[in-house]
């Protein structure tokens, strides 16, 4: 929408004032486009380290938060890990 903006006067609404221009305007070597796409680029070099430290697809994304939720036994655990996989995929 309009009403959304970058803070700069270089992309003020008198410098562009229109949304699909200011696309190209974000696009530059400095532009906002290159500075989002370099922390995630951060962000996801940090975590793939620790999936291929585990070597294993099925625990790919478990970052450690709620793990004082699961059950204390294996049995429990596995079967709680099989509700959220079918949970993550009737929600697709």
């Amino acid at each position: 929408p309009d009403f959304v903006r970058i803070p700069g006067e270089r992309y003020s609404f008198e410098s562009c004032p229109l949304t699909i221009d200011a696309h190209d305007k974000l696009n530059g070597a400095v532009g906002v486009n290159f500075q989002i796409l370099f922390w995630i680029t951060i962000v996801e070099l940090c975590c793939a380290k620790k999936v291929y430290e585990w070597n294993s697809l099925e625990t790919a994304g478990d970052y450690g938060f709620g793990v004082q939720f699961l059950p204390k036994d294996e049995e429990g655990q596995k079967q709680m890990r099989l509700k959220e996989l079918k949970n993550g995929r009737l929600a697709m």
